[in-house]
């Protein structure tokens, strides 16, 4: 089985991801900056300094501080500082006694730059394995370390969404540089001018992906999304399954990052299509070994939390669209260890139960 994480662990990612939250509706003034009085011909102004990325700083002038509007932002942001020493803390406690997973340090860096720059406000979301890190808190069950390691970041909006908002992120590019200097655009592989991907010297890469509901022909051309400042995506067959219902988290990095990730047993049951259409050799197979293993993981966590009608209901709106969908569902399945399919049937057996739907099992 796998290890439960207390109660208390439970409720302090809910209080962190709250507060984290909150703090991200109102960080007006970054929280790596500080207020700097400066007095000028025996008046007393308030500026604000934060660091310029090259060992220097920059300061931007607030105003006076007889202000009291001014003074009133001033402490509001001592307490939101002490918040996020708070917060820090927090976070160190969940993974270091917790057991749950924070991510290495680039893909926090990362995904804190693009929730800074609105990629979550813009209703964008993590897949892959970086959202699958955060299912140990939202699951409350340890985590394997192998199934949790990742060289890369998977970032998807809806298609429809990104048109529609009338909103876009700063220049992708110029974000992850924040980061990184070493980061550039990787040409895409149909020859297109247009970039859905970022990689750093080190080769961690950072790809954006949207759904495909129409034709085929539209797979391996990238397609423009303006909310992504500049980045196209790559248009995937079964994604908009997996986008919908998300679910709001935190990442366990630094002070905590609000998130949207997937649901669990909707990614649980992506991961079974997504493995059935993996070649057998070289990076791809290792890719869905990988996607399998996550499954069972999942599948085996979902039961033992007493979520199985969300993994019933997941299952049957994804077998009931067509003949494609069953297809990858048993290849897939079959692909599961013994345990795991095992785990799988128990799981969907007694989530048709709770919910009074029939299932047909994928063996």
């Amino acid at each position: 089985m796998l290890k439960p994480i207390d109660l208390m662990y439970q409720t302090m990612l809910a209080e962190l991801g709250q507060r984290s939250l909150d703090a991200a509706w109102s960080a007006d003034f970054p929280s790596d900056g500080r207020f700097t009085p400066v007095t000028v011909k025996q008046r007393r102004y308030w500026y604000f300094d934060q660091p310029d990325g090259e060992g220097g700083r920059t300061r931007r002038y607030v105003g006076p501080a007889s202000d009291p509007e001014i003074a009133k932002r001033v402490e509001e942001f001592k307490a939101q500082k002490d918040d996020l020493r708070a917060r820090r803390r927090m976070v160190s406690t969940l993974t270091r006694e917790g057991g749950m997973v924070a991510p290495d340090r680039l893909s926090g860096d990362v995904i804190e730059a693009l929730a800074s720059g609105g990629l979550f406000r813009l209703r964008g979301m993590l897949i892959g394995t970086v959202a699958f890190q955060t299912y140990a808190g939202i699951l409350s069950v340890r985590l394997p370390g192998h199934s949790i390691m990742t060289g890369d970041a998977d970032i998807a909006q809806d298609f429809a969404i990104s048109h529609e908002v009338n909103d876009s992120m700063p220049p992708i590019l110029e974000l992850l540089q924040s980061v990184d200097p070493t980061f550039r655009p990787v040409p895409h592989r149909s020859g297109q001018a247009a970039t859905s991907s970022f990689q750093n010297k080190d080769g961690y890469k950072v790809e954006f992906l949207t759904s495909n509901r129409g034709s085929d022909d539209h797979m391996d051309q990238p397609v423009k999304m303006p909310a992504f400042g500049g980045a196209s995506a790559d248009p995937l067959r079964f994604l908009d399954f997996l986008m919908g219902d998300p679910v709001r988290t935190v990442v366990l990095h630094k002070s905590g990052i609000p998130v949207t990730v997937p649901d669990p047993s909707r990614y649980a049951v992506h991961k079974l299509i997504v493995a059935s259409r993996r070649h057998n050799d070289g990076p791809s197979a290792l890719k869905r070994d990988k996607d399998v293993r996550q499954a069972g993981i999942l599948f085996e966590a979902l039961l033992q939390t007493r979520r199985s009608s969300d993994l019933a209901i997941a299952y049957n709106e994804a077998w009931e669209r067509g003949d494609a969908w069953r297809t990858g569902i048993r290849t897939g399945a079959a692909m599961l260890s013994d345990d795991d399919r095992k785990h799988l049937g128990v799981c969907l057996r007694t989530g048709a139960v709770e919910i009074g739907e029939d299932i047909t099992l994928p063996f």
